[in-house]
């Protein structure tokens, strides 16, 4: 299986996809909004955003000074179409996988059909 079009490997490690979609979510996002909605560190979140910005996927911006700088955050328009593609890659590998998954149990399917006895 080949690896659709959109798929992007910046944005899919799990922490870099949670913070992208949260971000996609809204115009513009406190640091410590995306901190604990994610239950990250402020070193782990920095590293992450910092990777996203350097693609050129987000904005960081920093207000203030001192013990009242903020800092806010926000998808670029090129992170927002990457994120997009992304997940549309992802449904597309999940709808090539086949059939839809029965949510029964084996144990219940085979029950119920007589196997196993």
């Amino acid at each position: 299986m080949s690896t659709p079009a959109g798929f992007d490997e910046l944005i899919h490690p799990a922490t870099r996809l949670s913070v992208v979609a949260l971000l996609a979510a809204t115009q513009w996002a406190d640091f410590a909004f995306v901190r604990d909605s994610l239950s990250l560190s402020d070193s782990a979140l920095s590293k992450q955003l910092h990777t996203l910005e350097a693609a050129g996927y987000l904005e960081l911006q920093k207000e203030g000074g001192g013990r009242k700088r903020r800092t806010r955050v926000r998808l670029t328009d090129r992170g927002r179409t990457a994120f997009e593609g992304h997940v549309a890659a992802l449904r597309a590998i999940v709808e090539g996988a086949g059939a839809p998954v029965n949510s029964e149990a084996p144990a219940e399917r085979r029950h119920r059909s007589g196997a196993g006895r």
